[in-house]
């Protein structure tokens, strides 16, 4: 598991090489700027997919809780835990799309 995981790490950090040997290009005539468009589509994206996600979440910890009462406060937290790290997905592409701007 640690072997692919460093395959893995490797593979993305070769890809994005390329990213950052390559100059800023001037914007050639008649060429639209698709980086505010792509940045909307992509918060609607992630706060859809959020919503489904917390969704489950949800209804995971109903399901947990009516089947062990006894562990409702460890459920609990880690509900709670799980709702916040979902919810920062979102927050985080509102951020990147404030940036596109």
């Amino acid at each position: 598991m640690k072997n692919r995981l460093a395959m893995l790490a490797m593979g993305i950090l070769a890809m994005a090489s390329p990213m950052f040997a390559q100059g800023a290009a001037p914007a050639a005539a008649g060429s639209s700027d698709w980086r505010l468009p792509m940045a909307y589509l992509a918060m609607g994206i992630a706060a859809g997919l959020c919503g489904l996600g917390q969704a489950k979440a949800v209804a995971s910890c109903a399901e947990g809780m009516a089947r062990n009462p006894g562990a409702t406060a460890a459920i609990r937290f880690a509900l709670i835990l799980g709702l916040v790290f979902i919810e920062t997905l979102a927050l985080y592409t509102s951020v990147i799309t404030y940036i596109a701007r």
